[in-house]
């Protein structure tokens, strides 16, 4: 062993120490003159630089003496002690029949807690009654089980009928286990309307969370519930800020019913969505814990995070209906990222959830991705896996200031429910929102199968509809509301009016590719241009290999039966053969005639029949709905 750490010395004595300047002066030579801050820096939603090397001296301070399980709980409240998080699946079924059979499956497959849909006002699911709660969850072991509630308006009842299941069962107080999620505040932001004025709900909620019924077992009454501004498109740091506000909000309604913050803070679930942004989202847990523990601190409670369930799900918004296999991938990376980040619970999306009911196959998909990151990857072994790590630590550190500031703003402005009846913090997040979906039609930012390599056709996937809900949302309060949006409906809305157009016809929309040369002059952009119309649903008919004459993709097109044709090859060809081109296709009958890329001579392009021009950067959403209004799909 001395002889190996006498070589590893002596090898390292013979090499210079690596500077950061050395390391720039490679960077500038590989870059050719390229901008290093446009090529190599990001920035997030919030503006955080996220640089492309991270180094000892970008180190933050203090880290390296926190430990896992102390104060300030940025590297989680616990230490490892090999059981990881609950594996907390879904459940969707409003028959208790259905509902039974489905907990029963995941309960044999090694699931350790569920999270139940009840049916409330803008949602649907199980009755929050006894005997429907009793037949769902027939011979669960409700000692060794979680189950959490989604319940909405209904969260009291449900809860109570939980409580009287585990009085039947003669289920022990200190082995009860569940999360009720009375979040009268999320509630009233997600649906913008409540059957009773906030101020009632929050009281009346804040007096049922210091009932002394909860104070035994591991039970949390309220829900303070960032997923809520997550789906609404925020930002990681407006995520957090609302999520902040409202842990205040309900801390000020326990403390007016009675209850200290150190015996109400546990009480407090928290839940946060994590998405295929993997390092963002590790950052993010890790700083929604310090965050919290910086308000439980200033109340003389900080000691109390340590018994705070954070409970993570895989963002929704992040789903695709179309090519839904690529969400396996999406929800693989968000679940590794609840699991490095310190998540408590964590639920995996079903890889259909956005199409409707998952079935027996995606459910099981779900629950392999937990056994896969507990149990294979050891990750449920590991007390935060993020730590040390110089990026992910600074990631952390700058969240967590951006995090506090928006909280700061949303306190500012009246605390969270004055903001969300002023509509400020909607206004802040929708102008988030947009720049996201600006920078996805532009190609900025890809979404793999919807607006980057679709396919074209059945995805084979076939499922239930989700039903919709039979109770109305309140009038009594309202505001304006924070609706969940999905990243990749703009795209699919084009899909559907290309199906649709199809179904009408028996054909998909046609778009004749007129390449011009040889396969290397035309094929980068032949393949561009092909996923390009696919994203609207628009298939291509091909001409070969490519034409060399303007006559003969005139001839090829009058055969191809489209209506529409796009040229496409290099610059080189299009200064030879574009225009001539373009006049033979509009002789030949096409009532369109677009070209890919973007040349220097389009006003002698358009002079000779090009009507529009399809190129990389370009609203590819608003492109490509013109593009079918051509094709008459309305």
């Amino acid at each position: 062993m001395s002889n190996e750490l006498e070589l590893a010395l002596t090898l390292d004595s013979e090499f210079a120490p690596a500077t950061r300047e050395m390391w720039l002066r490679l960077v500038e030579k590989a870059l050719k003159g390229g901008d290093f801050e446009k090529r190599l820096v990001q920035r997030t939603a919030d503006g955080i630089r996220v640089d492309p090397l991270y180094t000892r001296e970008r180190a933050v301070s203090g880290v390296r003496d926190a430990v896992p399980g102390s104060a300030p709980f940025t590297r989680g409240a616990h230490r490892a002690d090999g059981s990881g998080w609950q594996m907390r699946q879904l459940c969707v079924e409003a028959d208790p029949a259905a509902a039974h059979t489905v907990i029963a499956e995941e309960l044999a497959a090694g699931a350790d807690a569920f999270a139940l849909m009840i049916a409330a006002p803008g949602q649907t699911g199980l009755q929050p009654s006894p005997d429907a709660l009793s037949a769902a969850l027939a011979n669960v072991p409700l000692d060794r089980v979680t189950i959490s509630l989604s319940a909405g308006e209904s969260g009291t009842a449900a809860a109570e009928a939980l409580a009287a299941l585990w009085s039947g069962a003669g289920t022990p107080a200190s082995a009860r286990s569940a999360a009720f999620n009375l979040d009268p505040i999320g509630d009233l932001a997600r649906l913008g309307g409540a059957s009773a004025p906030l101020s009632v709900q929050l009281a009346d909620a804040a007096r049922f969370a210091a009932d002394a019924r909860w104070r035994e077992g591991r039970i949390s009454v309220l829900l303070a519930d960032g997923r809520i501004y997550h789906e609404a498109g925020a930002s990681e740091a407006q995520e957090l800020g609302g999520l902040a506000a409202t842990v205040i909000a309900y801390l000020r309604a326990m403390e007016a019913a009675g209850v200290a913050p150190a015996d109400a803070l546990p009480r407090i679930g928290i839940a946060l969505s994590v998405d295929a942004d993997l390092f963002l989202s590790i950052a993010k847990l890790r700083a929604a814990r310090r965050i919290v523990w910086r308000i439980a601190d200033a109340a003389g409670a900080g000691a109390a995070t340590a018994r705070v369930s954070f409970s993570v799900t895989t963002s929704a918004r992040m789903m695709s209906r179309r090519d839904p296999w690529v969400n396996l991938l999406r929800t693989c990376a968000a679940g590794m990222a609840a699991a490095m980040g310190g998540a408590d619970a964590l639920s995996i999306l079903p890889y259909s959830s956005a199409l409707g009911c998952p079935d027996g196959f995606a459910r099981r998909i779900a629950r392999n991705m937990h056994v896969v990151l507990r149990e294979e990857s050891g990750l449920g072994r590991v007390a935060d896996p993020a730590g040390g790590s110089w990026h992910l630590e600074a990631m952390t550190e700058e969240l967590a200031q951006k995090g506090w500031g928006e909280l700061q703003a949303i306190e500012a402005e009246g605390g969270i429910v004055a903001t969300l009846r002023s509509g400020a913090l909607g206004h802040r997040i929708a102008a988030v929102a947009a720049e996201r979906a600006r920078a996805i039609a532009t190609g900025r930012a890809a979404l793999t199968g919807v607006s980057a390599y679709p396919r074209l056709g059945s995805d084979g996937v076939d499922v239930k509809p989700m039903p919709q809900p039979a109770m109305a949302v309140g009038s009594a309060e309202t505001v304006p509301a924070l609706s969940p949006i999905r990243l990749s409906a703009p795209f699919e809305a084009l899909r559907d009016r290309a199906d649709l157009a199809a179904k009408r016809t028996g054909a998909p929309p046609r778009v004749f590719l007129a390449s011009l040369g040889t396969i290397a002059d035309h094929s980068a952009r032949s393949t561009w241009i092909t996923n390009f119309l696919a994203a609207g649903g628009i298939a291509v008919v091909t001409d070969g290999d490519g034409q060399t004459s303007s006559a003969d993709v005139g001839r090829a097109f009058a055969g191809s039966g489209a209506e529409v044709a796009c040229i496409c090859s290099s610059d080189a060809v299009y200064a030879e053969l574009a225009e001539a081109t373009a006049s033979v296709l509009k002789q030949a009958g096409a009532t369109q005639v677009l070209l890919a890329g973007r040349p220097k001579a389009e006003a002698e392009l358009k002079a000779a029949g090009v009507d529009a021009f399809l190129y990389a950067g370009q609203d590819a959403v608003a492109a490509l709905s013109a593009l079918q209004a051509r094709l008459g799909i309305a």
